[in-house]
């Protein structure tokens, strides 16, 4: 009998895909990489998982992993897709690939499988991410497979589906939005949110935020230290990647930070719809860019963000795994080394506010910056500065007089 390693996370989806791939005659092996999911009960999920009929379910715990060597660099290189979107699902899917490969690899599967539909981006970043690990893989991606979609055309058949199998889910006939959560942030799509003229923000259940109007009246006061661009602590207490970002999502979400409503454009051509909330990666982003502020001379900063875009789409797309990428990973890093110091941030209803910041390897100097008398920069210097600056265009302004 063929078997497979699925990529499950308890949902509607892959619950029924569970039950299809049975059905069509594989021995399942079900992995629940676990990223920190704020809002699901892991044990639940596995005893589904063994309900259903699965060969085998393990949990494999990848949250420290995650934060430290996925999303911090990322964050590292401020990358936000088209300028707002945190990428947190993004972020997660190669990782996710990565360790049911492993499993596959232990059992001696045949074939890794998934649950992204062919309209959307997880199924490029699931299996660009697989191909680039195992050149010979191969993909089950039932979303793609027409059998599938004849039987499961829409989530009313497939609620109905768990309904007879007994197998519960959380999305419902009353509420049809889907919803995909990890430590990073939590992404709502789908169902109503598909009509734009529905507010996004007042329809989803949100799990890790309070709303700003909900949010205490009163600012919370919060201090992060970074070293070489890694965030260590939080409020002077010395934290690993994944209890830095913990941390943050409870400060960050009872002062509702970090949630977005955005029409993006996905990597298969299409818009869609989607509410994001990522309270800890929103102050984590915040204050990484004040100490670079501080320990980043410009040329290069302005480098790093001519290069965040490009960066942002690669994850975005799914190239993780990429020659070009890996090139990307090794400049930040070197690019991060002075990127060490301490920011206080005022969180107060939604909006993070600097309130102070510090680095032993600050580039700002008062005495040079300062507007009032004396210090080391003689301002007649710029009188020569100003010169060389403007040569080319007194030059064109003799040979192309512009009207005026």
């Amino acid at each position: 009998m063929p078997s497979c390693v699925l990529a499950y996370s308890g949902g509607l989806d892959t619950s029924v895909i569970l039950g299809w791939l049975m059905d069509e005659g594989y021995d399942v092996h079900c992995v629940y990489v676990d990223l920190g999911q704020p809002c699901e009960d892991r044990e639940a999920i596995m005893k589904k998982a063994r309900d259903i009929g699965a060969k085998s379910s393990r949990l494999i715990d990848a949250q420290l992993e995650l934060c430290r060597d996925f999303a911090f660099p990322v964050m590292q290189w401020q990358a936000k897709y088209e300028g707002i979107y945190l990428l947190g699902t993004s972020i997660a899917r190669p990782l996710i690939s990565k360790v049911c490969l492993q499993v596959a690899r232990e059992v001696n599967a045949d074939a890794y499988a998934h649950g992204a539909t062919g309209k959307g981006n997880d199924q490029c970043r699931f299996q660009l991410a697989a191909e680039a690990l195992d050149a010979g893989v191969e993909t089950i991606a039932p979303w793609r497979i027409e059998k599938f979609r004849q039987a499961f055309p829409g989530r009313t058949e497939m609620i109905a589906y768990c309904q007879q199998r007994n197998i519960p889910v959380k999305a419902s006939s009353d509420k049809p939005y889907s919803s995909d959560e990890n430590c990073l942030h939590i992404s709502y799509e789908a169902g109503d949110l598909e009509d734009l003229a529905v507010n996004g923000v007042e329809l989803v259940d949100f799990g890790m935020t309070v709303s700003p109007q909900q949010a205490p009246d009163k600012i919370e006061n919060v201090t992060i230290g970074f070293e070489s661009g890694v965030p260590v602590a939080v409020n002077g207490e010395r934290l690993d990647a994944f209890q830095v970002v913990a941390r943050l999502n409870e400060i960050g979400g009872r002062n509702g930070v970090g949630r977005i409503d955005v029409v993006e454009n996905r990597f298969v051509g299409m818009k869609s719809r989607g509410v994001y909330e990522a309270p800890g990666m929103t102050v984590l982003y915040d204050a990484h860019r004040l100490v670079e502020q501080l320990t980043l001379d410009r040329d290069l900063t302005h480098l790093r963000d001519r290069l965040a875009a490009e960066v942002a789409e690669m994850v975005y797309y799914g190239y993780w795994y990429h020659a070009k990428f890996d090139a990307l990973l090794a400049f930040i890093r070197e690019a991060q080394q002075p990127v060490t110091g301490e920011v206080s941030l005022n969180l107060y209803k939604g909006n993070v506010q600097v309130a102070g910041r510090s680095s032993p390897n600050s580039l700002y100097d008062e005495g040079i910056a300062t507007m009032e008398g004396g210090g080391s920069y003689n301002q007649t210097d710029a009188e020569g500065f100003l010169r060389i600056q403007g040569l080319p265009g007194r030059v064109q302004a003799r040979m192309r007089p512009r009207e005026y």
